[in-house]
């Protein structure tokens, strides 16, 4: 994680202070549920929550006890045995780092996926607002780059918020994948704490019991969860392409709000870059990058091992933070983008008609011309019109094999950009709903 693509509320999450908070409570819920089981003093119990809500834990001082032990939740129950005294003995009762450990990175992936939910709200709502903007405003659609038939820009943006309404709904389902609770023991038997410990923490960090933890929670669940995130964030670039290609000088069918003072190059100034795009294309290879390491943390040795453990102190923040910053600058850019309806015009009209040919194809094929022959004609001339000779339209009603099967005033009904809109309502319904 770098400060330049973070923002506060998600890198919070995984603050020292806040994981050793988490860090607490859970041993202070434990030990709640072993109260009620007799396993330790009510009294004790009462006296770890006491002591312990309100400690200001000393981060340097368990780096420092770290540093001594080697063992970072060994560094943590000592620091917190000088806020609790005596009672300290109680905490932790039989169960084993893990359980620590893995239930806070639990805690922390769901709070980051709460805030991720968020943010994909945010770039629905702007993807919704501009596709309703310009629902009928006429533009080129694209195949292989090159020109293919009509559309419009508000169906461009329908299908954005299409793709991430599914990113909404990747999101809730990773958060209930990676939402469970592991108190369990030395190699997941309970053999030291029973399972009633478990639930109870379980239910109150709002957390579901992990059914089988073997000391550990099942890495398939964090596998999952930073797979959707890579999804996600190829959907970003998906957008940030299309934002790229659409500013291009010869293009320029759209771009990116270029602000009062900012400058574009350190020696052209004429420059307006799609830097925002061009930042998201990047960020998101980023968090790309982070799905194989969470695949590859899945084949533990046996009941446990730590080689998961440095991958996702990385990868926790940093899979995190970069996609929350990332869908933030998305939904700025859809909001703000600037859209030339114009200019999406004139490279409509750039083609001389061509964008009609298929029309022209069918039209053919339901008079009674054979299919082959009819793309022969119809592609004789729109290479004609390719190659600067002619509207495609001029040309067909010059063409005597057509003029005998199709009609001027027929020809002229094919070039009708409307008709190429009649569905746009349909589309619309299916993607926002009536």
């Amino acid at each position: 994680m770098i400060p330049r693509y973070a923002r506060d509320r998600m890198v919070d999450i995984w603050s020292p202070e806040t994981r050793f908070r988490i860090w607490f409570e859970i041993e202070a819920h434990a030990a709640d549920a072993m109260a009620e089981l007799g396993v330790i003093p009510h009294e004790s119990a009462r006296a770890i929550w006491e002591k312990g809500r309100n400690a200001k834990f000393d981060v340097a001082r368990i780096d420092a006890i770290e540093r001594e032990v080697k063992h970072d939740v060994i560094a943590f129950l000592t620091h917190l045995s000088e806020f609790i005294g005596d009672d300290a003995r109680f905490v932790h009762q039989g169960m084993t780092s893990s359980d620590v450990l893995d239930t806070t990175l639990a805690v922390q992936l769901s709070r980051a996926a709460d805030i991720l939910i968020e943010d994909v709200d945010t770039l629905l709502a702007a993807l919704k607002r501009r596709a309703l903007e310009h629902k009928y405003t006429p533009t080129i659609g694209r195949s292989h780059g090159i020109h293919a038939e009509p559309t419009t820009f508000g169906l461009k943006l329908a299908g954005f918020y299409a793709e991430f309404q599914r990113a909404r709904e990747r999101l809730v389902a990773a958060r209930k994948e990676i939402a469970t609770c592991a108190i369990s023991g030395a190699v997941g038997t309970f053999a030291n704490v029973d399972p009633r410990v478990e639930e109870h923490v379980a239910k109150q960090l709002n957390l579901t019991v992990e059914p089988v933890s073997t000391q550990v929670i099942p890495r398939d669940r964090h596998a999952m969860f930073f797979s959707i995130l890579a999804v996600v964030a190829a959907s970003i670039e998906r957008l940030a392409i299309e934002i790229r290609h659409l500013q291009r000088t010869e293009v320029l069918e759209a771009e990116e709000f270029f602000s009062a003072g900012q400058k574009g190059s350190s020696a052209m100034p004429h420059k307006r870059n799609p830097v925002l795009s061009e930042n998201l294309t990047g960020l998101a290879r980023m968090v790309r990058a982070y799905a194989m390491p969470a695949l590859e943390n899945v084949a533990l040795w046996h009941e446990r091992d730590i080689s998961h453990s440095s991958v996702e102190r990385y990868i926790g923040p940093d899979a995190t933070i970069t996609l929350d910053f990332a869908l933030a600058r998305a939904a700025n850019v859809v909001e703000k983008l600037v859209i030339y309806p114009v200019r999406m015009q004139e490279n409509l009209d750039r083609t001389s008609g061509l964008v009609h040919s298929q029309r022209i194809l069918l039209a053919l094929t339901q008079k009674g011309v054979q299919r082959e022959r009819a793309y022969s004609l119809v592609q004789a001339n729109a290479m004609r019109a390719w190659n600067g000779e002619g509207a495609l339209l001029d040309l067909l009603k010059a063409d005597a094999e057509i003029a005998r099967v199709l009609k001027p005033a027929e020809l002229e009904e094919l070039f009708d950009l409307a008709y190429h809109f009649k569905a746009v309502d349909i589309v619309f319904a299916r993607v926002f709903g009536a």
